[in-house]
Order: structure tokens, then C-alpha cells, then sequence
């Protein structure tokens, strides 16, 4: 019997296992966990009376050489401490683990919003644990190696009544929630792939959402530089190309190319073989959107994690919007928000900050384009929390109610 028909067919799997005594995969164990996550999960937008436990585990399981390019990178196991609004159900508990330990100001911030319930009433239903390792390791490392941690978180959940969520999902994540015996609130890491720039421009694509014109995934620099002179080629009008490491964020992994120096491989001028040797020898000039960044390593970024390249949105006027929404364990796509991005850094591609909520004279658009991404997500199995950013630029020649034409970034 294949694993697909166990998974299937689970009645049937129990009894193989019975009677030869073998134990589940982690895999099949995984699926069996995730399979409770639906009957454990509530809404934050309805008042729980169940018993529940989330177990909270905000690391960042992410390529820690880039991480380290992001300013303030530290701060960013405490982002998850919204969910401490769980708490505001009275039959709710949480278990928050940490690097370092919270500074006790900054629990009680959070526990002071939460409303018509005092704060010390929720205090009492929080468990805050911490590894005390502030190494580059990510947090789901350092617990795993860490038995008696383990035990002791373990020792707080009751089994039938918890889950567990995170800030990214990784096997690691995978492996510490089939090592507690918790169904999993997060994307299977199976689905990663559809995170990064050359899935999400895939899904773009399948969604037909507008998308700036760009490359395949590719992880020779060689290649890199052939697809960015097939590009110059297909827009000869083109000023600057952006590359983009496949798995970078905040802007950080990005570098820009600027073609006026190129002119005389230009395509009106040059061949593609030309052309592409051109860039390539160019690659070493390029504009690094990280202050520390230097060719010799992110030319070994683009062979580990891979790269695109993309056509460079220009325009005097220019914003940069985004939407976030979820996909549930019931299978429903919510959209919950939007802002407009505070970008900064040498080309305005570094992520600062943001103002709620996004503009309105796109909003609405931006709201609609989020929920078939998400549609789009959910039905290739992907579950929580997603965010799709654009560039927008203004076009006072269009229509009125239409100045601002949106397009994937």
C-alpha cells in the first residue's frame, strides 16, 4: 500500500500497523496531526469558550547570512506577540518561547490592549520560555537541541487541546511539531517554494495579475546574464534591471543593474551573446541594496539560493501598496489588511515601515488581486498568513479613478 493510500484511507493504515507492528512515518504523522488542526483552530473574530493552548514558536528559520543584513533582526521574534490577543478568551492559554527572554514591558504592553479582560487574569495564562542563546542559529534549531526545554514545554500543553504556529515554516518547524505531537498552524514547508520571487511570479501569472516582464529561476551567474540581455532585448527601452536573489526580503536581497553604461552593447548595437557577456562582466558594479554587500557573496547567494531578473519599474511618482490576507484550516481565504509601504535604502527598495491602510484610490483593486492570490494559494494546499506586495505609479494620462496602474513587484 503506497503512503498516499495510508494517508487516505487511515482506518486501513491503523489495522497494517497493528498487525505488523510498524510505526508511522513522520510524514504520516505530520498528516495525522494536521488532520486536527481544523477542530483546534478558532477565529480571532469569534469569542472562544473551548479550552485551547497555542504554543507559540517565533523563529525566524530563514538563511541567517541574509537575516543578518536586516537591521534590528533581533526585534523580529517579538512581531508574533500579537497573537497574545488569544488570550482575551478566558479559557485560552499560550505558551510564547523566545532566544532571550521578553523584557516584562513589553508583555504587559501587549496584555494591556486586550479588551474587557484584565490583564493580569491573561498574565496568568501565558507561559513565556527562552533558550538564553542568542546565536545565529534560528530559534526551532536551538530548541531542538535543547531536550530538557522540550520537556518542559511539553509538560504545560495538553495534547487534544493545542497547536502550534510560527513566523516561518520550515522542516524544522515540521520536525519540532511531529517531536511535541501538535498539529501545525503554517504553510506545509513542502509549499515553500511558492514564497519565493520565481514561484510568487508564477502564481501571478496563473492569476493573471500584472507583473513586471522577468526571468526563470536560474542558479549560474552565466545564465543570470543571458536572461537579463534576453530581457534588454524584449524592452530595448529598459534603464535599469533588477536581480533578485530567489529567497531574499525586505528588499535586502535585492541589486540593481544600470544599463546606461551598457550603451554600446545596446540591442539596437549588439548581439545577445554580446550583450550577455557585457552584463555579466557588469554584475560586479551592481547596485546592492545592502550597505555590506559585495559581488563575491552574492554571486555564491545566487548559486545557494538562486536568482532572478526583472525589469525595473520606473516613474517620478511611485508608491509601493501590499495586501495581507489567510488562507484557514477550513479552507477560507480572509483578506485582513493593507498599508502602503515606507521604503528607503539607495534605490528605495528596503523596507521601513508602513501606513495603514493602502490608498484609497487602489485599495479596493489591491484587495481583489490579494484574495485570488490567496484563492490561488489555498487550492495548491497552503495554509495562514500570506502578504502580496505591488508597485503602483501614477499616470496622470489615464482615466479618472484609474491614475494608478498596479503592477507585481
Amino acid at each position: 500500500m503506497s503512503a498516499a493510500e495510508a494517508v487516505l484511507n487511515p482506518k486501513q493504515s491503523s489495522h497494517v500497523q497493528e498487525v505488523h507492528g510498524s510505526q508511522p512515518s513522520m510524514e504520516e504523522t505530520f498528516k495525522q496531526l494536521q488532520s486536527q488542526l481544523a477542530e483546534r483552530w478558532q477565529s480571532i473574530d469569534e469569542f472562544d469558550r473551548y479550552p485551547r493552548q497555542i504554543l507559540v514558536v517565533p523563529s525566524l528559520s530563514l538563511d541567517q547570512a541574509e537575516l543578518m543584513k536586516v537591521k534590528g533582526v533581533h526585534h523580529y521574534e517579538e512581531r508574533l506577540l500579537f497573537a497574545l490577543i488569544r488570550l482575551r478568551n478566558p479559557e485560552t492559554r499560550l505558551i510564547y518561547v523566545t532566544s532571550q527572554p521578553l523584557h516584562p514591558s513589553i508583555v504587559d504592553y501587549y496584555l494591556e490592549l486586550l479588551p474587557g479582560i484584565p490583564s493580569s487574569h491573561a498574565r496568568d495564562r501565558l507561559d513565556l520560555f527562552a533558550t538564553y542563546d542568542s546565536s545565529l542559529r534560528s530559534l526551532t534549531e536551538k530548541i531542538l537541541s535543547r531536550p530538557r526545554l522540550i520537556r518542559r514545554i511539553k509538560d504545560k500543553i495538553k495534547p487534544n487541546e493545542a497547536y502550534m504556529t510560527c513566523y516561518n515554516s520550515t522542516q524544522l518547524e515540521k520536525d519540532l511539531a511531529v517531536k511535541l505531537e501538535l498539529p501545525l498552524l503554517a504553510v506545509d514547508p513542502d509549499l515553500l517554494y511558492w514564497g519565493t520571487k520565481a514561484g510568487s511570479r508564477q502564481i501571478f501569472e496563473e492569476c493573471g495579475i500584472p507583473l513586471p516582464d522577468g526571468s526563470g529561476l536560474t542558479h549560474d551567474v552565466s545564465e543570470l546574464a543571458r536572461f537579463a540581455a534576453d530581457l534588454w532585448e524584449r524592452q530595448p527601452d529598459l534603464k535599469r534591471i533588477v536581480i533578485k536573489l530567489n529567497e531574499g526580503f525586505s528588499g535586502e536581497g535585492n541589486a540593481l543593474l544600470d544599463l546606461a553604461g551598457l550603451s554600446a552593447v545596446a540591442p539596437a548595437k549588439a548581439d545577445g551573446a554580446q550583450r550577455a557577456t557585457a552584463i555579466e562582466a557588469a554584475f560586479s558594479g551592481l547596485s546592492f541594496q545592502c550597505d555590506t554587500e559585495e559581488w563575491a557573496l552574492f554571486s555564491q547567494k545566487i548559486e545557494e539560493l538562486g536568482a532572478i531578473a526583472e525589469a525595473f519599474i520606473e516613474g517620478e511618482e511611485k508608491y509601493s501598496p501590499s495586501v495581507q490576507g489567510r488562507v484557514t484550516p477550513k479552507d477560507e481565504v480572509e483578506i485582513l489588511s493593507t498599508h502602503d509601504q515606507v521604503l528607503g535604502g539607495p534605490d528605495g527598495q528596503i523596507f521601513l515601515g508602513c501606513t495603514f491602510p493602502a490608498a484609497d484610490s487602489y485599495r479596493l483593486a489591491l484587495q481583489e488581486m490579494g484574495r485570488k492570490v490567496g484563492e490561488n494559494l489555498a487550492a495548491k494546499g497552503a495554509l495562514e498568513r500570506y502578504s502580496v506586495d505591488f508597485i503602483a505609479v501614477h499616470e496622470p494620462t489615464r482615466e479618472r479613478g484609474a491614475a494608478l496602474g498596479l503592477t507585481g513587484d
